[in-house]
């Protein structure tokens, strides 16, 4: 019988390449946020994969790109923490777009990393295998990486192959968290996210990112149901009609699509109170930052 491995696996990538939407579909639970704009993941989120024969502790890193504010620094700096201390580097690229600045960016960063890289080549069921080759070719050439798996995080396709070569690569050792256990992050922590993630959505290119979540008030009701009382924080006040909406119309829904995923992270009745204020320019506030969650020694 093969000893059992433990390790940490850093999963980094330029924005929008799939880095949530893998580790989402690895961990078979919705932890990590999603969404088509880019920068989404704000802060190095720890989530946990135990099999029979190997235990994965993922970071799912915020996408790599050049800060524009306070916060950007924060999501810099946990991007280049993240590359210290693990494993495996798990790199995540979106095969249907040639290598481009922000991808010679990371590679920059990887030739100063002592541990094994694996490239993740995402999105391979967009288009005809034969495009794929040459987009491959190229970052065989520009990198030693220990491996190359062409997988769709979004399909589920080939995952069990890109798992089978990180756990290669982990050392052997019993289980650092308990085998129930799928992220390190405190359930407010998830819920603002998830928050998050449906103004994104539905906000579309009208509230780039200057939203934050603030989970104020989390209470289990006699009946067993929970109600919570989220603030949603954005830096401007025609920012918040928008996410408001005419007549409350695009809040109501936010509130139905958050509750939704929150019930299921739960598995309880919830009663979700949104509420919409303005604080402005709180991404280069540093106190702001502390107060919603990032802090630069994280």
């Amino acid at each position: 019988m093969n000893a059992h491995k433990s390790g940490f696996a850093a999963v980094i990538g330029r924005p929008n390449v799939g880095k949530s939407t893998l580790i989402n579909a690895l961990i078979g639970q919705k932890i990590a946020i999603m969404s088509d704009k880019p920068q989404t993941t704000r802060s190095r989120i720890l989530c946990i994969l135990t099999e029979e024969d190997a235990q994965i502790i993922f970071l799912d890193t915020p996408g790599v790109h050049k800060p524009k504010h306070k916060l950007g620094d924060y999501m810099a700096k946990a991007t280049e923490g993240a590359l210290h201390g693990v494993d495996v580097v798990v790199f995540v690229v979106d095969v249907t777009e040639k290598m481009g600045a922000g991808e010679q960016y990371i590679l920059k960063q990887l030739a100063n990393v002592r541990v094994p890289v694996l490239l993740a080549v995402n999105k391979v069921d967009c288009i005809p295998r034969e495009e794929s080759l040459p987009v491959i070719a190229n970052y065989a050439k520009a990198y030693d990486f220990a491996g190359i798996v062409p997988i769709s995080a979004r399909e589920g396709e080939n995952l069990d192959g890109l798992l089978v070569e990180i756990k290669k690569h982990l050392p052997e050792g019993p289980q650092y968290y308990p085998a129930d256990m799928v992220t390190d992050q405190p359930e407010r922590l998830i819920i603002a996210e998830l928050v998050r993630e449906k103004v994104l959505e539905l906000t579309r290119d009208e509230i780039p990112h200057a939203v934050a979540v603030d989970i104020e008030e989390m209470t289990t009701r006699a009946k067993g149901d929970v109600y919570i009382r989220a603030v949603i924080y954005v830096e401007r006040e025609s920012q918040k009609g928008i996410v408001i909406g005419a007549r409350g119309a695009l809040l109501r829904t936010i509130g139905q699509r958050a509750r939704a995923d929150v019930e299921t992270l739960l598995g309880s009745k919830v009663y979700l109170d949104l509420w919409v204020k303005t604080r402005k320019d709180w991404r280069n506030r540093a106190n702001a930052l502390r107060e919603f969650g990032f802090h630069e020694d994280d």
